[in-house]
């Protein structure tokens, strides 16, 4: 059964009833789910779908003529193989599909473009001289990232303007990636989210029938399952020095996000080195480079600013439980690297997921128009602010949270807010706090949240959103009017799909 993808979808619908020619790039890292999207987009539509192969040109020719050859074309009455390219592509417009559009798919294109350097060029040629005004549809897709944006789409190519769609697939969002399992609880479904992300390749190994432990045991640490090998895998087929890969996503995974720590943790002397590995690793969608939400062009434009996270959920899973237990899971020790290694943290695991799970809510929210402001810009937030100085300095009991409103010594120090949105005149913030714990969100603790920001920006308006997976104690119930205020539980996140 195919799940999610409606956007995707819609997006080629919409490109498939306008009338004149289209020629769409739709493109994303591998296991993403393009080819799935494609096909499903193709069902009940006369279509041609070839899957280019890493193979040499002329095996290429061979393999895409004889496919075509199976349609009811003229050339067939008379062809084996056709000759060249620019014939095999000319007699795509021979497909018996009446009035109806020429949908026609080259999966993996760069594939083709890599054994013979002249087929952009030719597609150049075939859609000015008729194609852009004819009733057809070329979908040109592909996993390798760099070449894509880089090379297809660069002023250089051929093919440069020429396409009347561009669009990147990105992992799933995790109101579609809980439709997966949908009789999980909604701790688990987070859980879950926080081990897969959103590919659906990971998805499509997970047993909906299995409990989340289960499932990490089975299909994730039990050696010759899927899973098991799929981050080596890729690193082998995508890139050569896979040890420093191993090492830089080993120290990104187990919290080192400063260009300088990833190199000192990976054992790399030079930055400019560890930077380029880096570079690498974004353009596979592996890696992201990130940046608090109120950074200007300038620091973005510098190389050793911003942070580096994995966007991968299940590399950062793996790199922190499987990778650093290899030793043990050779031997078949699933259960106790289970046991000992990831049941313990496995909350603490989810926490950053989660915060991406929130900043999800709010756009939906935003959508519904039920936000105190439309927001311009949102995401998380890093640097120099106010925080409230220790409990512990004060002398205060930890078990009263309420006498921490007795507390208003601030210092300057390097703190966060986990979610920070603001309008388009920075005159109005939302500032968000997420708490993925087995205890229930403090009073203190939002405290803490209040105290991060508004000293030094004392003209603007400010709204709070307290999100919890495990309740709020009763004074922040109280204190919340939906406004200024407003908490949300894991059942009002979760259920907001």
């Amino acid at each position: 059964m195919f799940i999610g993808r409606e956007q995707e979808l819609r997006f080629l619908e919409e490109k498939y009833t306008e009338k004149k020619g289209q020629l769409i790039v739709l493109y994303g890292r591998r296991r993403i789910g393009k080819t799935e999207t494609l096909r499903e987009f193709c069902k009940n539509k006369p279509h041609f779908f070839y899957s280019c192969t890493q193979s040499t040109d002329p095996i290429q020719l061979a393999r895409f003529s004889a496919q075509l050859l199976t349609e009811d074309i003229p050339a067939k009455r008379y062809l084996s193989v056709f000759p060249d390219w620019e014939r095999a592509f000319r007699a795509l417009m021979d497909l018996p599909y009446g009035e109806q559009k020429r949908l026609v798919v080259l999966d993996e294109f760069p594939y083709m473009c890599r054994a013979n350097a002249s087929i952009p060029s030719i597609l150049q040629n075939i859609w000015d001289a008729g194609w852009k005004d004819s009733n057809v549809m070329l979908i040109l897709c592909g996993s390798a990232m760099s070449f894509i944006e880089k090379e297809l789409l660069a002023e250089k190519n051929p093919l440069y303007g020429r396409a009347t769609g561009i669009y990147k697939m990105k992992a799933m969002s995790f109101y579609d990636v809980i439709k997966f399992f949908p009789n999980y609880s909604n701790r688990d479904k987070i859980l879950t989210y926080a081990i897969l992300g959103g590919v659906p390749h990971y998805l499509k190994q997970w047993d909906p029938n299995l409990s989340v432990a289960e499932n990490i045991k089975r299909n994730i640490l039990t050696k010759g399952c899927v899973l098991y090998s799929e981050v080596e895998f890729l690193l082998h087929q995508e890139l050569r020095e896979t040890p420093i890969y191993n090492s830089i996503i080993e120290a990104v995974a187990l919290g080192s996000t400063r260009l300088n720590e990833i190199s000192q943790k990976s054992m790399i002397d030079d930055t400019a080195k560890t930077s380029v590995y880096l570079r690498n690793l974004v353009e596979l969608g592996i890696v992201e480079r990130e940046f608090s939400v109120d950074s200007q062009i300038k620091e973005k434009a510098n190389t050793k600013r911003g942070i580096y996270r994995l966007t991968d959920h299940f590399f950062r899973f793996w790199y922190r439980f499987g990778f650093t237990n290899l030793s043990l899971l050779e031997d078949g020790d699933a259960e106790g690297v289970f046991r000992y290694s990831i049941e313990p943290e496995l909350s603490d695991f989810a926490a950053l997921p989660f915060e991406d799970v929130c900043r999800e809510f709010v756009k939906k929210l935003q959508k519904k128009n039920e936000m105190p402001f439309r927001y311009a810009r949102m995401g998380r937030w890093w640097g120099r602010t106010t925080v409230r100085c220790d409990e512990r300095r004060h002398g205060l009991s930890t078990q009263n949270p309420y006498e921490m409103d007795k507390a208003n010594d601030v210092t300057i120090a390097e703190s966060e807010i986990d979610l920070l949105a603001f309008d388009q005149d920075g005159k109005k913030y939302l500032v968000g706090e997420c708490k993925f714990k087995n205890s229930v969100f403090r009073y203190s603790e939002y405290l803490d949240t209040k105290a991060k920001l508004a000293p030094l920006k004392k003209n603007a308006d400010f709204y709070y959103v307290l999100f919890s997976a495990s309740g709020f104690d009763e004074k922040i119930i109280e204190e919340a009017d939906g406004e200024r205020l407003r908490v949300f539980s894991l059942d009002d996140i979760v259920g907001c799909g």
